[in-house]
């Protein structure tokens, strides 16, 4: 009888440390603004933070927009300046939201799951609501999280021409957690 208590208490505490919310400060955000006429709009940032908590599916992740890395340091001023981004005045994007079918995650069991996630990215201070994929794969105690959606420039007031750099630019974001 001990035994069987003992056993139950400790699949409990197992069960509990994989429900707990998970963080990393190491996530990458990719922003891939490329168009025809030039292939350079491409950055990336290897600083961000992200969480996952398994037992609610509430899922965030913060970046620095001045730690965004273009190949080009022309794109790099554009993309901090005032007509854009302005990282001077907005110093981060975030996003907050929830997976909307987190049951369908098994966080306790190696695997491949696909999800769906809802929420809020915030850009120079406008919200829009936005529902992408995530791709999150369990192995052991490790979670990685990937998901990848394109945002409307336009609607966190920023203004792109187009032809050098896309309206629609795509963003993907990958989060390790252990």
């Amino acid at each position: 009888m001990k035994k069987t208590i003992l056993f139950l208490a400790l699949v409990a505490l197992t069960g509990s440390v994989f429900a707990q919310k998970k963080t990393t400060t190491a996530a990458v955000v990719a922003f891939d603004a490329t168009t025809p006429k030039d292939k350079f709009p491409k950055a990336e940032n290897k600083t961000g933070i992200a969480s996952i908590d398994p037992k609610s599916g509430a899922i965030a992740f913060e970046v620095a927009v001045a730690n965004f890395a273009f190949e080009n340091p022309k794109i790099q001023e554009h993309f901090n300046s005032e007509r854009w981004l302005n990282s001077a005045a907005f110093k981060s994007f975030t996003y907050k939201g929830k997976l909307k079918n987190a049951k369908a995650v098994n966080f306790a069991k190696d695997g491949t799951y696909t999800a769906e996630a809802e929420g809020e990215l915030t850009v120079k201070d406008k919200k829009q609501t936005i529902t992408t994929p995530v791709t999150i794969v369990v192995a052991g105690k490790t979670i990685k999280a990937t998901s990848e959606f394109n945002l409307t420039l336009a609607d966190y007031g920023v203004m792109a021409d187009g032809e050098k750099v896309s309206k629609t630019p795509k963003v993907t974001v990958n989060a390790e957690f252990k």
